[in-house]
């Protein structure tokens, strides 16, 4: 398998020497460049096949918002072009989020992330997965609820799961409405010990929990099951 091409798009040397010299530590991945500014990076994106961009939100001249925004359209007239967008941000507010999500980046991660955890995210959106951090997908989920009509979202939740294999799953071993009250919680970012503390059970019952929603969701950890309840639309 080849590499996953990389380009790096972030205003601050350190922050971008650092995530240059850790992913190049990870087998796999492979740097192909590097912008300092947002019009910058829209021309480097433009013109350097790669896999995905970590792009700063923040970036001077043009945000990482907007730089997204015109990379899109760029996409839409160049098929050949394929770069994935991984919005790389210290900010978690609402406005910061749903911008992101609307300029069509696809995934999105707080910078205090672990270059392990950093990995997986580049693989993840790689292989055409979203990955959400639980921060950034609690303001997604909060959102959604305002912006729809619950008898829309209980239809939603009825037909759209994130794939007919998981929608089978779930249709043969439903959450229980506890395991849908941790799955919520964990969505919204909380550690065992919160979940035990806001439903009044023990960190050993939350562990229990968590298991089960995991082996439900067919997912390997808490936030590749954070990211598909968000996608499938399960916690209501």
């Amino acid at each position: 398998m080849s590499d996953i091409r990389i380009v790096l798009i972030e205003d601050h040397d350190v922050v971008r020497i650092g995530l240059r010299t850790a992913l190049q530590s990870q087998n796999g991945i492979r740097v192909v460049g590097e912008a300092i500014n947002g019009v910058q990076g829209l021309k480097l994106l433009q013109t350097t096949p790669a896999d995905v961009a970590l792009v700063d939100i923040g970036l001077p001249g043009m945000d990482g918002i907007e730089m997204t925004k015109q990379f899109r359209q760029f996409q839409s007239d160049s098929p050949e072009a394929t770069t994935k967008i991984l919005m790389l941000t210290m900010q978690s507010n609402e406005d910061a989020v749903l911008a992101s999500f609307a300029s069509g980046a696809d995934s999105y991660c707080i910078k205090d992330i672990g270059v392990d955890r950093l990995t997986e995210a580049i693989q993840m959106t790689h292989e055409g997965s979203a990955w959400i951090d639980p921060a950034i997908a609690s303001v997604v989920l909060r959102q959604m609820r305002q912006a729809m009509p619950q008898s829309e979202l209980k239809r939603r939740i009825e037909i759209h799961a994130v794939d007919p294999d998981l929608e089978e799953v779930l249709a043969a071993d439903p959450l229980t409405d506890r395991e849908r009250e941790v799955l919520e919680l964990m969505v919204a970012g909380c550690t065992n010990i919160a979940i035990a503390e806001k439903l009044y059970i023990t960190v050993g019952t939350v562990k229990t929990h968590v298991r089960n929603i995991l082996a439900k969701l067919c997912a390997d950890d808490r936030t590749e099951a954070a990211v598909r309840a968000l996608r499938s639309g399960i916690v209501s």
